[in-house]
């Protein structure tokens, strides 16, 4: 590279502030089996690239964790660099937390086993393979970026260099969608024949309303390296604002991925295929207009498998948000707020000794420690980060193009149809590549 709170209380209001995702709380290590606080030559460093809203919330998640100890962190944003350090420090009781602007500085320590990645989606490439050629292991937000060839690249790096990756769809980490997952891989609903997704997109919209010419950088922010391999475009607080970023081409790909992922990932999770076969995909879409915002607003996806699998996937405003399993002998329905089935008794089932168990993750955070420690793969690893931002994407070029595509995973690439694989890459600007 160059150049009285409820949970469902704390999950909404959480997201709000982080940008539309959720992070499970700190537990005491007693609840995870810990045997108390190790050495602290025996603690994972970590350092933690980007501090903005979600930054900061998986931040404090692991300052809370005795098995780890947060040593440096690292913002565009100077603010946000002075009050992670103040949050660091606070927990520690120490005043050592280092502060970076650029996360190449950060990335060259040798005494950082592992990084926290949580800047803006375009960013995510970039810094995570630079983190692999640094020899880090990495908690990285999802998507793993805003094309399905970053993603590749990230996955063939993490894989190549044998670093542990673990992406924050945490709801693998939570009992309610081990469970449905579960109850769809041991055949306990027959034969699946149709899975339904749905995720927040049009309810967000853009915060700003200001004037959209060309404004001052504030004081203590670096726009350029904000910006990054992002278009070479002026400064305007709208571009930068929440959740107004995230609708904006540029910096991500919108709520269809960066949102739908977390629930595209238990699809795939609870039925193989979604993610690793063959497939027809065609998507209706409508766009934003407000302000900067251009990415998909509302949308209907529908993937057809070589098996008879269907997959429908829409906005949260067009079906139930969350993840549907329906077979031949019943369904379950699972998402943030709960876990239904047809027939009820399902819910009650007792797994036999040879059924399959998916995890015995409990805590997203934790279990990343953990498999830094033994070198396993964690919960939510590389290869299903992949393929749920895959999903998104392939999802919304069908959309832009207005299309039926035939999407082939074991190449990587739409069957003859050169437009669509065109998209499946985009360019970078201002001086890097990966």
């Amino acid at each position: 590279m160059t150049n009285s709170c409820t949970r469902r209380w704390f999950l909404r209001h959480a997201a709000l502030a982080a940008g539309a995702v959720g992070v499970p709380l700190p537990i005491a290590s007693s609840a995870l089996g810990g045997q108390g606080k190790p050495a602290p030559s025996e603690r994972i460093t970590i350092g933690c690239i980007g501090v903005g809203g979600m930054g900061t919330a998986n931040m404090r998640v692991f300052v809370g964790l005795p098995e780890c100890r947060v040593v440096a962190v690292c913002d565009t944003y100077e603010d946000r660099r002075r009050k992670a350090k103040e949050i660091v420090d606070g927990q520690y009781g120490a005043s050592d937390c280092a502060m970076y602007a650029d996360f190449r500085e950060l990335l060259a320590r040798k005494d950082i086993d592992a990084v926290m990645i949580a800047p803006q989606d375009h960013w995510h490439a970039l810094v995570a393979t630079a983190a692999v050629k640094a020899g880090k292991d990495m908690y990285c937000e999802k998507p793993l970026g805003v094309s399905v060839e970053e993603g590749r690249i990230i996955r063939d790096a993490v894989r190549g260099a044998k670093r542990v990756f673990q992406t924050g769809t945490w709801q693998r980490s939570q009992r309610k969608f081990q469970q449905a997952c579960e109850l769809a891989r041991n055949g306990y609903l027959g034969k699946i024949h149709t899975v339904e997704v749905g995720a927040p997109g049009p309810e967000y919209r853009p915060s700003y309303r200001g004037p959209l010419d060309p404004q001052p950088v504030p004081k203590g922010f670096d726009w350029e390296m904000w910006r990054g391999p992002a278009p070479a475009k002026p400064y305007n607080p709208g571009r930068v604002a929440w959740p107004d970023w995230y609708l904006i081409w540029d910096y991500c790909a919108g709520f269809i991925t960066n949102w739908g992922v977390h629930h595209l990932d238990i699809a795939n999770w609870g039925c193989p295929e979604i993610g690793s076969g063959p497939c027809e995909v065609e998507c209706k879409a409508t766009y934003r207009h407000e302000g900067f915002t251009d990415n998909v607003e509302t949308w209907n996806a529908t993937f057809r498998y070589t098996s008879g699998l269907t997959m429908r996937f829409t906005d949260s405003k067009q079906q139930k948000s969350g993840c549907r399993f329906v077979g031949d002998q019943g369904w379950v329905h699972v998402d943030r707020e709960g876990i239904w089935a047809e027939p009820e008794s399902l819910l009650k089932l007792k797994l036999k000794p040879n059924d399959l168990r998916l995890t015995e993750a409990k805590h997203h955070q934790d279990d990343f420690l953990q498999c830094v420690r033994s070198r396993k793969d964690p919960v939510s690893d590389i290869d299903a980060a992949y393929a749920a931002s895959t999903l998104g994407l392939l999802a919304d070029i069908a959309a832009r193009l207005g299309q039926k595509l035939r999407w082939d995973p074991k190449a990587g690439r739409f069957v003859g149809n050169d437009e669509a694989n065109q998209r499946l890459s985009r360019p970078m600007h201002n001086g890097w590549r990966l």
